[in-house]
């Protein structure tokens, strides 16, 4: 059986795409001119540019016509602690090392601060009553001025007190929460908990990404429950959703003795 023709097509525009010939960016000929080039029909055409858009390879903009996707470098995120210094790269100070060692270069929003009611996700893991009160911290992460991450901190109300009012302050904590609320409270965060979820991304999210709105690029959720030491063993003390567009993130986790140097991004 023969390969329909908008496959032919769209085959050859792909490979054309993908060997540089036309580059990130470069618009691809006209409907007109495809129709002309490869003698097909416009519907044909058009199923031949519906199939390089639903593989993430081209984009159409009203009115002025199909473009090439600009191709974005994907950061590796390491999620398992480096044994020499604890620290991974999903959050704070972890993150921005991580991202400064690959040589590009972090920058994030200063942080948008809540008093909110728990929902079921955040209350299910902070082990507090649904509804309960709950302060949160929304920082937007960048990475070489791309958006990367958007990442959302909540804790019990019940640690803000006289001695820890900055955890309600709008502006970045020196050295991070955890150090802060270690100095101030004697909470040492013992050990953490992720979570990855995958889903399909909110129209915010779409817009800080700048995510097609059709579907095609699904967003991971890194949820991080850390724990300190309770009366009746580890009992977790803040929750943090980190979300990471899949078009521009790959995650590695290590085990045991593997090579120093960092991982390096795959291709799928």
């Amino acid at each position: 059986m023969s390969e329909p023709m908008y496959r032919l097509i769209a085959r050859d525009l792909r490979e054309q795409i993908e060997s540089g010939a036309v580059g990130p960016g470069a618009q691809l000929p006209t409907e007109l001119e495809l129709r002309d080039r490869y003698r097909a029909s416009r519907n044909t055409v058009r199923d031949a540019v519906k199939w390089l858009m639903t593989r993430g390879l081209v984009e159409t903009r009203p009115g002025q016509g199909t473009f090439a996707v600009q191709r974005i470098q994907p950061f590796v995120t390491t999620l398992s602690p480096n044994p020499e210094t604890g620290l991974s790269g999903v959050e704070g100070a972890g993150a921005f090392a991580e991202v400064r060692e690959r040589g590009r270069t972090p920058s994030a929003s200063g942080p948008r601060v809540e008093v909110q009611l728990a929902d079921g996700a955040i209350a299910a893991r902070l082990r507090i009553p649904e509804g309960a009160q709950v302060v949160t911290r929304h920082v937007e992460m960048y990475i070489d001025r791309v958006p990367w991450s958007l990442q959302t901190t909540a804790y019990p109300m019940t640690l803000v007190s006289p001695d820890a009012l900055d955890l309600l302050t709008a502006q970045e904590i020196p050295g991070g929460v955890a150090a802060y609320l270690k100095l101030k409270l004697c909470i040492e965060e013992i050990g953490h908990r992720d979570r990855i979820l995958v889903r399909l991304p909110n129209e915010s999210e779409i817009r800080f990404f700048r995510l097609p709105d059709d579907g095609r690029v699904s967003v991971a959720t890194v949820v991080r429950t850390g724990y300190r030491d309770g009366d009746h063993g580890p009992e977790p003390y803040r929750v943090t959703f980190t979300v990471f567009p899949a078009d521009r993130n790959q995650f590695v986790i290590n085990s045991g003795r593997v090579p120093k140097d960092l991982a390096a991004p795959a291709r799928g």
